[in-house]
């Protein structure tokens, strides 16, 4: 089993967060930027999955990617169709996280329901 150092975890989450952060408009600081920014990651994730609307079908999302900036959450580029607007970004970080939930506890319940009938 890998020894991990505190060096190697540093590391590991700077390169995750360079990673998720392609895809965010604006900067972001301080300690719960790593948390925010797996966040958008995982919405990304889940839309790639489920879709958003008719338009941001997953198959769309999967081809052309999505965009966070400060104000929304675009389709394509930062000009792109707007899946949400918000008042700010912790608005959209609030709608974010949410949705992650929303999506976990219903695949969670699909999940359940698929090993009761098994």
């Amino acid at each position: 089993m890998e020894t991990l150092n505190i060096e190697t975890i540093k590391a590991k989450q700077e390169s995750d967060f360079r990673s998720a952060k392609a895809n965010i408009n604006f900067q972001m600081r301080g300690d719960n930027k790593y948390y925010y920014a797996r966040q958008c990651a995982m919405f990304h994730l889940n839309l790639q999955v489920h879709g958003f609307d008719d338009i941001a079908t997953s198959s769309k999302v999967l081809a052309e990617g999505i965009r966070f900036n400060k104000y929304s959450i675009t389709l394509g580029h930062e000009y792109g169709y707007d899946l949400k607007r918000f008042n700010s970004k912790e608005e959209m970080f609030g709608f974010v996280i949410g949705y992650n939930q929303a999506v976990e506890q219903m695949e969670a319940i699909n999940h359940w329901k698929n090993v009761k009938n098994s």
